[in-house]
């Protein structure tokens, strides 16, 4: 297959009853022939980065960096931060660009920017990834897991969590409510 899902939404579908994955709104960071990676943009820890910080040792953290909340990125490498941002002109010790203007980065110096009002100035901060092995994705796609849609900053930056799942199917003119599983199928 060579259509992969780089730099876009993935929407679970209302019958997708995977609790990690229920209702789910997945940015697709990397996606090529051996797998993928992508980060929840819609589930929220009880968290704030105020406890990634007092963790790993980050002190003198702003009131504002330290009230940011941590969202759960998915079921893999639950332990391990990762931050999509806008890429901007900085340069982190271990980043990959997702598109020109988005980054994903999991290196202490961009929590220490943050932390310092001196990172990004748009960014969202997960523990953990949701991973899909070579060829699970295009199989799951093609079961009606998901429908997929193209990026948009504003479902990212902007919409309130809760509203992510629906914001993003209506952006390409679904009520998500209405669909089945059968769409598709014949």
């Amino acid at each position: 297959m060579t259509d992969f899902f780089n730099h876009q939404f993935l929407i679970a579908m209302p019958e997708l009853k995977d609790q990690d994955f229920h209702r789910a709104v997945v940015y697709i960071c990397q996606h090529d022939n051996e797998g993928a990676l992508g980060v929840v943009l819609n589930r929220l820890t009880p968290l704030k980065l105020a406890n990634i910080f007092e963790k790993i040792g980050i002190k003198d953290a702003s009131e504002e960096s330290r009230m940011t909340p941590v969202y759960f990125g998915g079921p893999v490498q639950t332990e391990r931060g990762f931050i999509i941002h806008d890429t901007g002109t900085q340069t982190w010790d271990s980043s990959i660009a997702v598109s020109e203007n988005v980054s994903l980065t999991s290196s202490r110096d961009i929590l220490e920017a943050i932390a310092h009002n001196e990172g990004p100035e748009k960014y969202l901060i997960a523990l953990g990834y949701s991973g899909w092995a070579k060829g699970q994705l295009e199989k799951e796609m093609l079961n009606n897991a998901w429908l997929n849609v193209d990026y948009d900053s504003s479902i990212l930056y902007k919409t309130p969590v809760r509203q992510r799942w629906s914001t993003a199917a209506n952006s390409m003119g679904v009520n998500i409510n209405y669909l089945t599983s059968m769409v598709g199928h014949g």
